[in-house]
């Protein structure tokens, strides 16, 4: 009797110790362990009106940018300008040393008045051969009259003839040294103003009223023929080069209201509007490029390169279903939402439209409005999930 009784004293012993831990173990089970219910927060499928928009990141540009330098290669004089300064048209903004110009035009003005000198001496010669030929002529024609009248012979006629020939002969080649004198002289001439040109485009002046952006090269330097001294844009041109999500890009248009925010002045949204759409995409990326001008230009201009966030307002949608986008979620290849029905779950497959930067998706089709979805939830959902709502899940936004 006192060993039964010894042996059931330990059975109920270990079975008070083995109950709490069966508890414990079946507390851990279902409050934590693969049977435990996952806590998730829903949210109500209303019907509203969105206003979608893109976002898109860019860089200040200028579409009209002018690179100004030599059309000869040679060293540099001075240079007048610095970054950052505003220019005027025709203003000088550097300077290329002459070298030997002005003694080569001195040497073209000196052959220039030659030439003008033996022009007017060929021109006297050509009056005064005109005047001998129109002599010849005259004895010419009056010894033919005698020779008729028997009063000379025909040697001497013919002499007479001769005189004509020689003095016409000796007028044409005058005159052909005179075009010849003329065409020495336009070519002096010539030479002469391509001389001074080229003395002129040594001194680099602004072709419009603009902004000096770079200096590319220092007195002392030697730049060849192209090489860019100094570049200036035009401030009016200011642009975003920007660039939108091609999959999002349905519904730009041109003249679309626009916010640009840029990267030196944050917080501070500059008006604009769309200029103009590439006709050309970023295949590599995957992106639409649109040029986006400010309505009004910003009273100091941003620097070229300076990164911009570029939002275009679209215009705005009918009224359907919508709900947040992160509600919607990829479940064996399709896109759909988990639809919480007496708390069961079901997955609907949606298909989505327009979305705005507030997080809201329309549903075009899969959803009526006044369901409820399962907005978050603190682990992947299967159909057999059990769940339990909450008004908030740690880590995620509310």
């Amino acid at each position: 009797m006192k060993q039964f009784l010894s042996l059931h004293g330990k059975t109920l012993a270990l079975v008070g110790v083995l109950l709490p831990l069966l508890g414990i173990f079946l507390y851990v089970v279902f409050r934590s362990g693969p049977l435990a219910s996952v806590p998730v927060t829903v949210v109500t499928v209303e019907s509203r009106q969105i206003t979608p928009a893109l976002f898109g990141i860019g860089s200040v540009e200028a579409r009209y940018t002018h690179k100004i330098g030599p059309i000869v290669a040679g060293r540099l004089k001075r240079v007048e300008v610095q970054p950052g300064d505003l220019i005027k048209a025709g203003q000088l903004l550097a300077e290329m040393d002459q070298l030997d110009l002005d003694d080569k035009i001195g040497a073209q003005d000196a052959a220039f008045k030659r030439g003008e000198a033996s022009m007017l001496a060929v021109d006297a010669q050509i009056q005064d051969l005109g005047v001998r030929r129109s002599f010849a002529e005259t004895q010419a024609k009056r010894y033919e009259q005698l020779f008729a009248a028997r009063a000379v012979s025909e040697e001497g006629v013919g002499l007479k003839r001769q005189e004509l020939q020689v003095a016409q002969s000796a007028l044409t080649a005058a005159r052909a040294n005179l075009e010849a004198s003329r065409q020495e002289v336009a070519r002096l001439r010539a030479e002469r103003e391509g001389l001074i040109r080229q003395r002129a485009n040594l001194r680099l002046v602004s072709p419009v009223d603009g902004l000096v952006t770079r200096r590319d090269a220092d007195p002392g330097s030697t730049v060849v023929a192209g090489q860019a001294v100094v570049e200036v844009v035009e401030p009016g041109s200011i642009w975003i080069n920007a660039r939108f999500d091609q999959q999002r890009a349905v519904g730009l248009q041109v003249a679309l209201p626009a916010q640009i925010v840029l990267r030196t002045r944050a917080g501070q949204a500059l008006s604009g509007r769309i200029l103009r759409i590439e006709p050309h995409a970023d295949a590599v990326t995957e992106e639409a490029l649109v040029k986006v001008v400010f309505t009004q230009q910003p009273a100091s201009l941003p620097a070229i390169g300076e990164l911009a966030e570029v939002t275009i307002a679209l215009p705005a949608q009918k009224a359907m279903p919508v709900v947040p986008m992160a509600s919607i979620q990829r479940v064996d290849g399709r896109i759909g939402v988990w639809l919480l029905e007496d708390k069961q779950l079901r997955f609907v497959a949606v298909q989505t439209g327009a979305s705005d930067l507030a997080g809201w998706v329309q549903i075009v089709n899969g959803l009526k409005g006044g369901e409820r979805v399962v907005l978050y939830s603190q682990k992947a959902l299967t159909e057999n999930s059990r769940i339990h709502v909450v008004e908030r899940i740690v880590g995620k936004s509310s």
